[in-house]
């Protein structure tokens, strides 16, 4: 299944722990074993490949032993300046988001006479 927007967050979850599950077998390791090396608890393995929600730094454990921690890249990239960025703020690093604008009225636009 291909995970996109249109899940649910349950949903997600579930396929994920379904795919590190599915991982986890393919290295030939029991739950138990997981468990042990990624300090964890197999009880947490168990509720992480059943869908459950798991701390980050249990997760990362779990990727690591599981040789999928490299793939954090691809799943969030270093976000490197945009060039209008670059010449918008000469060279440096932008500190804070500046966040959506919002229209001064709610309603539709209209001419002004119409009431």
């Amino acid at each position: 299944m291909k995970i996109d927007g249109l899940f649910t967050d349950e949903a997600i979850l579930a396929e994920l722990g379904g795919r590190l599950a599915q991982r986890r077998l393919a290295l030939q390791l029991t739950q138990e074993m997981l468990a042990e090396q990624a300090g964890v608890s197999k009880r947490t393995v168990e509720r992480i490949e059943a869908g459950a929600t798991a701390q980050m730094s249990t997760l990362i454990r779990v990727l690591r032993v599981l040789e999928l921690l490299d793939r954090l890249e691809t799943l969030v990239p270093e976000a490197g300046p945009r060039p209008m960025d670059l010449v918008r703020l000469k060279g440096k690093a932008r500190q804070r988001a500046s966040g959506k604008r919002q229209t001064a009225h709610a309603g539709p636009w209209q001419w002004g006479d119409e009431s």
